[in-house]
């Protein structure tokens, strides 16, 4: 009987110091993982385009694939499934609203960086070395973000959609002369246009206008 209750014991032990240790990586990996996002939104995105209305879906997309991917990844993930169900993820859009392909860019770095924070291993590495790692692999993703938003490798170009009504400057010969003319009525400096589409039965003109920020 002492036996049994020892060996009960024994097991019961086992048991919470396996939560234990699961629990302590849990919240190392959320951790380094919560603040990477948190500076690549609030730090890089926001800082940028002043937009707070996604917030909300960059982080909750952020921790359903982190929890979902560290759960899964406790009964032996193959890393084949995990990016199945990052490409999943990824492909999801939301019908009523339109998202830029800015946006999307933003959704689909929240998504990467919460799936290598949950599957993430390295062989015969300590737990410790694994996060080094991790926030390694975040810092160079973050410094990607703000070098590439930033003027420092390349400027910034933005770009509009326009209706366009002198239709007869929409000619590749007068291209100068529209461009100095959308600058002229819209203060922005055009270097450069797309047309999209021309409508003769309305005089109009669609089109996409390039300028540097």
């Amino acid at each position: 009987m002492l036996l049994l209750q020892i060996t009960e014991e024994a097991v019961l032990k086992t048991d919470l110091d396996a939560l234990y240790k699961m629990l302590h990586k849990f919240a190392w990996r959320y951790l380094i993982n919560f603040i990477s996002v948190l500076v690549l939104i609030r730090g890089v995105y926001y800082s940028k385009y002043k937009r707070s209305d996604l917030f909300f879906t960059y982080f909750i997309f952020n921790l359903i694939i982190f929890l979902i991917c560290f759960l899964l990844n406790k009964v032996e993930l193959s890393m084949g499934a995990a990016f199945g169900l990052f490409a999943v993820f990824s492909m999801l859009r939301y019908r009523t609203e339109d998202i830029s392909l800015k946006d999307m860019s933003y959704l689909f770095l929240v998504i990467a960086m919460g799936l290598v924070a949950a599957v993430v291993k390295i062989k015969d590495a300590s737990d410790t070395y694994e996060y080094l790692f991790l926030g390694l692999i975040n810092s160079l993703i973050l410094l990607l973000a703000f070098l590439l938003e930033g003027s420092l490798l390349m400027k910034a170009e933005a770009a509009k959609i326009i209706h366009y009504e002198n239709i007869d400057l929409v000619h590749q010969s007068k291209e100068a002369e529209l461009i100095a003319d959308i600058t002229l009525r819209t203060g922005i400096k055009v270097h450069r246009v797309q047309i999209q589409k021309i409508d003769f039965l309305k005089d109009e003109a669609l089109m996409k206008v390039f300028y540097y920020e």
